[in-house]
């Protein structure tokens, strides 16, 4: 009730959300687009299940009015999918807001929006799990489950910085443990990934934890992307920083493709993200020519020849996305924003390309203080054939060859600034952007006005058609891997014991006590392992193995003191003091998990003409009452976890209870690791 608590208790939730890495109260142009995008899938969804219904009833009934009313009914929500789409490949096209808002003198590039999902309740299943499967209380577990669903709210809105890249690379690396604590290979939790395509709006639901983890991934690489936008381009900082987020998105994604080659979702099919690699790697030449550009380019023959040559490669880049982009069924699915986009770039680079060969032509003469052998492999390295009849040293020799063949260069940079001006004209989103028009014009101008000052009027000459340009770069975007190891993760579960032993796929009897009692000074078995430990080498008449106790059994608990992550040492520290009552110990065994496997998780995706049923897809986000979770933190558990896998059967090599200096924090690992290591809980 007191008005002066309010700021600071605004702080204290605003500073929360940005430890999160993210803050979803901002109000800015990037968060706008992505609430909108928010908003037109779930329209989306309600129109698809609408048809989805008509559809069925067509199918189901043969009254002729009854069809005619469905018929035109699901024209009607046809009509209005199209119009949602066209929205959402709108929202792809607002690449302004992504821009840096200080420099307005560079062309722009393309982001990436992220993929957008539903919130996932993780508590019913879990705490069920806990207790069915770990013979835990699983409201203990509230916190950590509360703490889990708030990191993955928080993915939702990253910040357009290092901060959420960290934030969504925490949870990616998450997701493992989770596969293995929960979802079991002969049991689905009922538990529902539904994430929306980014280009077509169209939801995906399945239980497998796949496709959370792919989404995730491609998020990080959009999230790469709208970073690289950013960046300020004029100056070589930036360009540094543009270059490098444009390859590592390039990275992400390709290791995307090659890891999840299965999932529903068409924007990360292996096509999809062929393209949008391609496309990554062309704004990273991009920005790689703008950084050797950026001090001004010298007006000398070499100098100019090279640019020719940067110019040539960085159109070439573009070319190939725009045939990519046009390939079936990736044309069906892009923005025409974007296809037109990589037209306007292709034309425009390569017109760059012929404006600096003709100026090394027509303003440079070869002099007697020139090289000229240097000259001539120079100019032969830029053609990929000559003109008919001449060489590159009749070229530089003869005044009136340098001038025609220069002529020739200046008109097809004019064509082909013209051409990349009739197609920025063709696209309504194109046309918004007055910095691209303002450099197509500008550069057209000047070489409009150098093929004018060169022009002869009483020249009559057939006209000459100038060779095309060799691409050429001494500095190649290439894919980058982003490496992290500032992302500490720790296990939420960890209080469940040692991921080797108590994870969903082992099976293990409800925790038995067993009463110890010393005889002659020998408790009658002997202990080995990392934790948790194990009885070996048991006397089959001592009182432990009359009251139960069996070879091979796993101890968790002396008394009241958990011991899943206590060592030989420490668990004897505890038996040693045992008295003539002696005390109970709480032991499990392992069980034979051979069981069948389970049918293929359910799937659902809009555009199939099969559809899954809407059990799962129910539910608005709107229409579910919030829950109440704690938003304080509590202290992190005992860090474990990137080494010690397992070296045989019958030995555990898991991490002992005393953890100081052992966990290679430091060391250079990959954010996100081979397919084959997914289930291997060591690597994380």
């Amino acid at each position: 009730h007191d008005n002066t608590l309010l700021p600071a208790l605004m702080v204290s939730v605003l500073l929360l959300f940005y430890l999160q890495g993210c803050n979803p109260m901002a109000l800015t142009g990037r968060s706008k687009l992505q609430n909108q995008r928010a908003s037109l899938n779930q329209q989306i969804i309600k129109q698809m299940r609408m048809r989805a219904g008509a559809e069925n009833l067509l199918r189901a009934t043969s009254n002729n009015k009854v069809r005619e009313m469905v018929g035109l009914e699901l024209s009607y929500v046809n009509s209005n999918l199209q119009l949602l789409m066209e929205q959402l490949e709108a929202l792809n096209s607002s690449v302004d807001v992504y821009q840096n808002a200080q420099e307005a003198t560079s062309i722009p590039l393309i982001p990436l929006g992220l993929k957008e999902t539903k919130e996932v309740d993780f508590s019913v299943p879990f705490k069920d799990f806990i207790l069915e499967h770990y013979s835990e209380d699983g409201s203990s577990y509230e916190e950590e489950i509360a703490d889990l669903i708030d990191l993955r709210q928080a993915c939702r809105t990253p910040s357009r910085s290092d901060a959420g890249i960290e934030l969504l690379t925490k949870y990616f690396s998450h997701l493992p443990l989770l596969e293995s604590r929960f979802l079991s290979p002969t049991r689905q939790l009922g538990i529902f990934f539904t994430w929306y395509d980014s280009f077509t709006g169209v939801p995906v639901c399945q239980q497998n934890v796949s496709l959370e983890k792919a989404s995730i991934l491609f998020n990080v690489g959009a999230l790469y992307t709208q970073i690289g936008t950013r960046c300020n381009r004029q100056t070589s900082t930036g360009l540094d920083e543009a270059i490098t987020a444009f390859q590592k998105a390039a990275g992400v994604l390709n290791h995307l493709k090659e890891t999840f080659t299965h999932t529903p979702s068409y924007d990360l099919s292996p096509a999809m993200l062929s393209m949008l690699i391609k496309m990554m790697l062309s704004q990273a030449q991009e920005c790689l020519f703008e950084k050797i550009a950026l001090s001004g380019i010298r007006n000398e023959f070499f100098s100019l020849l090279k640019m020719a040559q940067e110019a040539a490669k960085v159109g070439d880049s573009y070319d190939q996305v725009h045939q990519s982009m046009s390939q079936t069924p990736i044309k069906d699915n892009v923005p025409f924003f974007w296809s037109t986009m990589a037209q306007v770039k292709t034309h425009h680079y390569r017109s760059l390309a012929h404006y600096f060969v003709a100026t090394a032509l027509l303003d440079h003469q070869l002099s007697p203080q020139d090289d000229e052998d240097l000259q001539e492999k120079t100019l032969s390295q830029v053609y990929d054939s000559m003109l008919d009849g001449r060489s590159p040293l009749d070229i530089l020799r003869k005044r009136e060859d340098r001038r025609h063949i220069g002529k020739a260069h200046l008109r097809r940079a004019v064509m082909g600034h013209e051409e990349a001006l009739r197609i920025h004209g063709l696209c309504r989103h194109l046309r918004k952007l007055d910095v691209l028009q303002e450099i197509l014009q500008a550069s057209h101008k000047r070489s409009l006005a150098k093929f004018t000052r060169n022009d002869q009027e009483d020249e009559f000459t057939d006209y000459l058609e100038a060779p095309d340009i060799i691409s050429k770069t001494d500095h190649k975007a290439e894919m980058e891997m982003p490496v992290s190891t500032k992302v500490k993760v720790t296990d939420f579960f960890h209080r469940l014991g040692p991921l080797s032993v108590f994870s969903a796929k082992q099976h293990w009897t409800a925790p038995r006590t067993v009463r110890l009692k010393l005889e002659d000074r020998d408790m009658g078995f002997t202990l080995k392992g990392e934790p948790p430990v194990q009885i070996t080498s048991l006397d089959p008449l001592c009182h432990a193995a009359v009251d139960g106790l069996k070879e091979g059994d796993y101890i968790v608990a002396v008394g009241d003191i958990d011991c899943k992550w206590m060592g030989v040492s420490e668990v004897m520290r505890l038996l040693k003091d045992v008295d003539e009552e002696g005390i109970d110990i709480r032991v499990v065994s392992l069980m034979d998990s051979s069981q069948p496997m389970p049918t293929k998780s359910a799937t659902y995706c809009g555009g199939l003409p099969k559809t899954y049923s809407m059990i799962c897809l129910a539910f608005d986000d709107h229409d579910k009452s919030p829950k109440g979770r704690k938003v304080s933190k509590k202290g992190s558990f005992l860090s474990w976890g990137l080494k010690n896998r397992l070296k045989s059967s019958s030995t555990l090599s898991l991490p002992t209870a005393d953890f100081s200096g052992t966990l290679p924090w430091n060391k250079h690992c990959p954010t996100f690791p081979s397919s084959s290591s997914y289930n291997d809980p060591a690597l994380y």
